[in-house]
């Protein structure tokens, strides 16, 4: 993540604005090598977050034909939690 000294970031505001906005860069603004705050393009804070939730993969992810038979096999103390008789 890049670090800008304050003097540099007022002198090229737009233009480090602008690479957060096109490139999703987010960066830091400085005082004397001390970190103050940290720019990020509300978007991305977006995307973040909605990475994160929970059903984000729906429809994305196929399981086989035979997955129900898998279950079969398996522990019966699990597939009555599933509700799959064994």
């Amino acid at each position: 993540m890049q670090i800008v000294n304050m003097h540099d970031a007022k002198t090229h505001l737009s233009q480090l604005i602008a690479r957060a906005i096109e490139f999703g860069e987010p960066f830091i603004i400085a005082k004397s090598g001390r970190p103050l705050v940290k720019i990020v393009p509300l978007d991305a804070e977006e995307q973040r977050t909605a990475s994160y939730r929970i059903g984000f993969m729906k429809g994305k992810l196929k399981y086989p034909e035979d997955a129900e038979e898998l279950m079969h096999l398996g522990d019966p103390e699990v597939a009555e939690m599933f509700g799959v008789s064994t």
